[in-house]
């Protein structure tokens, strides 16, 4: 069995480790190997993303790069489209193994599946149900079209079948992710600043900020910084500064002195911060199961999430974009009533071999 793992922003190279992995495991312990091809779409250019980046996480250099960054949403999925076309004509496969919910997993299935080739979905059937949001159109379209879903919930699954999947092409596996998280839990790295800020455990808060609905209107995006600034209680706030945001904040001049903006930190150093503040601010998906699992609190400054077993059984609370929700929140935070969570049920570090255990006896 062959198959192109395709990887295009940050984000899927935490879920595509652990299945490289496990892929090589497979092949370490079973007669019938299984070849892959890494394919880097080049969505994202992250300079955090270098040739340590893929050491730490144990992923090989990309087979190829197919540098696809810059554009419009249309120009880039064009762009992809186009290259990954020729990348699978040179180079061929039995199946392509898509991850998540950005421009190169929807353009990248697209082409798959006009050259014939199963589409393998994995972190399928999540749902936000709010169209305006680029993601939700790239899974939709995804899962319409894929051969096999891979889910991280019961919910998902029920979401495909929902939608007219028949069962026995749903499999409920748990997340990759995770995987990730779990293992290099114990590798975490204390970020440079540390002790320059004198940051301390649970005595400060991490904020990342990227969507529209927050960053794009300067006078939105400078009362949600204000307001957690003046309910903060003067404990140190860290805020990795997404470049769509920091191209914002250059105009509006925020500044507090418990206020500390950095350039974005490699997974390693982010995650150490993340496992001991006091809470996270985001609005992010993949960080509120990340703080799930690490029975960190989370804010989502988000009127819907994808992810609802992060509210439902996890550590995160979704109050909207509304920044008079944020006094309460924090409020119950400072209180100590924060509630405590529990981790979704197969987020155990062991899914993505029980992803290439289902591919190996399918398609082998």
């Amino acid at each position: 069995m062959k198959i192109t793992i395709v990887a295009g922003a940050r984000p899927n190279f935490m879920k595509i480790a652990p299945i490289i992995e496990a892929i090589q495991n497979h092949n370490d312990n079973n007669g019938k190997e299984i070849t892959f091809r890494l394919v880097h779409t080049g969505q994202h250019y992250d300079k955090n993303m270098s040739d340590s980046f893929f050491e730490q996480l144990g992923i090989p250099m990309p087979d190829a790069n197919l540098e696809c960054g810059g554009g419009t949403q249309a120009e880039q999925t064009a762009n992809i489209m186009i290259r990954f076309e020729a990348e699978l004509m040179a180079n061929q496969t039995d199946i392509v193994l898509v991850v998540g919910d950005v421009t190169s997993t929807l353009a990248c299935s697209i082409v798959a599946k006009k050259l014939n080739i199963n589409v393998v979905h994995v972190e399928a059937g999540i749902r936000s149900y709010d169209i305006t949001m680029p993601e939700e159109i790239n899974r939709m379209v995804t899962d319409s079209i894929s051969d096999h879903f891979f889910t991280t919930s019961k919910l998902a699954n029920q979401n495909l079948l929902n939608s007219g999947i028949s069962e026995n092409r749903i499999h409920f596996v748990g997340n990759t992710m995770i995987d990730t998280l779990l293992k290099q839990r114990s590798n975490f790295v204390k970020p440079f600043f540390w002790d320059t800020y004198s940051l301390e455990e649970n005595k400060y808060f991490v904020i990342t900020l990227h969507r529209p609905a927050n960053v794009d209107g300067e006078e939105k995006l400078k009362e949600i910084i204000d307001t957690i600034v003046k309910e903060s209680s003067g404990i140190p706030i860290i805020f990795p500064v997404h470049p769509r945001t920091a191209n914002k904040l250059k105009s509006i001049g925020i500044t507090a002195p418990n206020l500390y903006m950095v350039d974005p930190l490699p997974y390693l150093e982010f995650n150490y911060l993340v496992q001991f503040s006091k809470a996270v601010i985001t609005d992010s998906g993949g960080i509120t199961e990340e703080t799930t699992v690490m029975g960190i609190p989370c804010i989502t400054l988000r009127n819907n999430t994808e992810r609802p077993e992060t509210v439902e059984i996890g550590t995160n609370k979704l109050i909207g974009t509304d920044p008079n929700n944020i006094p309460p929140a924090l409020k119950l935070l400072f209180s100590g009533n924060w509630k405590k969570g529990q981790i979704p049920e197969l987020w155990d570090g062991k899914t993505s071999n029980r992803i290439i255990k289902i591919l190996s006896n399918i398609y082998n």
